[in-house]
């Protein structure tokens, strides 16, 4: 019982110091990318601190799983520093008694990692994308301040405006440059407002003219004008009619299952397998020697969750290219890497080497 509640005590404080030291990193890296996406027009500035939520929520199972591997690794490993382990070893404790009061202490949040990449991640992109495509549905006018220049949402071109009107659906003095094809058009117009046809946006112009130069030949067309009608964006209802696996729900990805759909459910279920992996892998890297580095155990342990996770990635695009089944690959991976797992806890808890076994295995001279 003392062993069981000792082993749980420490595990949670570190556990919860963890997590918020990488919560700190990852939002403060957050915070950059998303005031970035609004400089660039992708989100409306008001929303930022709701998209730095919303992405957080995203990424909570990567930063639970992340947060339970280190805790671990970092509990065990003091205990080997400190020689409590040999404490435990001693009084007929193993390493793989700890696999009890450690799971004991994980099951919580493993099923939080599930929850999060199940449901939590479909729906915060979903969130996100939702808020993208509101404000690109915007029109254009609207979202540029009098005398600057602005960039079309659908990234073909600029125009400068000054914005008179008080329905914001309107402005004065339109000036557009925009790129087809070979051709660079520059339209000025006097005065211009949106309209939606056929779920399309187009921004009509009123009394102007344009001005056609071809890039390769150097010929230019003058064209007046009393009325035109120029395209703004259509991909607002693209991306609400096709869209990305990341924003489509678990059940819809399981009723659904196209080879793209199941590369993306088994990253999501590869997630909380990772997790129940990762816990055990935990236990067998926290050996350390007490003469050794006190990084190099943490080293090694983030570049076994690199490994891991690039593993997870690889999967899904090999099940998003038709290469292996979803089945398999999930597996393959998570069921080879628990078996890694528990031999590798077996040996250390035998004190057996590679090199010991190699040489059992060589035949006496």
């Amino acid at each position: 019982m003392v062993f069981h509640s000792s082993v749980r005590k420490e595990l949670s404080q570190s556990f919860v110091t963890t997590l918020v030291v990488l919560l700190t990193v990852v939002m403060s890296n957050m915070l950059i990318q998303t005031l970035g996406q609004a400089s660039r027009g992708s989100i409306n500035p008001s929303d930022v601190i709701l998209v730095m939520g919303l992405t957080a929520l995203g990424y909570s199972a990567t930063l639970l799983t992340l947060s339970l591997f280190l805790a671990i690794i970092s509990t065990l490993s003091r205990m080997y520093s400190d020689s409590e382990m040999v404490i435990w070893f001693t009084s007929g404790r193993g390493l793989s008694s700890f696999g009890a009061p450690v799971l004991r202490f994980a099951w919580p949040v493993l099923l939080c990692i599930f929850f999060a990449a199940l449901v939590v991640w479909p729906w915060s992109n979903k969130q996100i994308q939702d808020l993208k495509l509101k404000f690109e549905s915007r029109n254009d006018i609207e979202r540029v301040a009098p005398g600057k220049f602005l960039e079309f949402s659908g990234g073909t071109g600029v125009f400068f405006i000054d914005k008179d009107s008080a329905s914001n659906v309107s402005g004065t003095n339109v000036f557009v440059s925009r790129s087809d094809g070979d051709w660079n058009v520059v339209t000025s117009a006097k005065q211009g407002h949106v309209e939606h046809i056929k779920d399309e946006r187009f921004l009509t112009l009123e009394h102007g003219q344009q001005v056609s130069t071809n890039a390769k030949t150097n010929e230019t067309r003058l064209t007046t004008f009393e009325r035109y009608e120029l395209l703004i964006n259509d991909s607002a209802v693209a991306a609400a009619l096709n869209p990305p696996n990341y924003t489509v729900s678990t059940l819809e990805l399981i009723a659904q299952p196209t080879p793209p759909r199941a590369g993306e459910l088994s990253w999501r279920i590869g997630q909380g397998l990772c997790a129940l992996n990762l816990v055990l892998l935990a236990i067998a890297l926290s050996t350390v020697n007490p003469r050794a580095a006190r990084s190099y155990h943490l080293a090694k342990a983030i570049l076994v969750f690199i490994i891991y996770y690039n593993m997870i990635n690889f999967g899904q695009r090999w099940v998003s290219d038709g290469r292996i089944s979803m089945p398999l690959m999930l597996l393959y991976l998570h069921g080879s890497t628990l078996l890694i797992a528990a031999a590798w806890i077996q040996s250390q808890q035998s004190n057996m080497s590679l090199r010991l076994w190699l040489s059992r295995l060589r035949p006496a001279a």
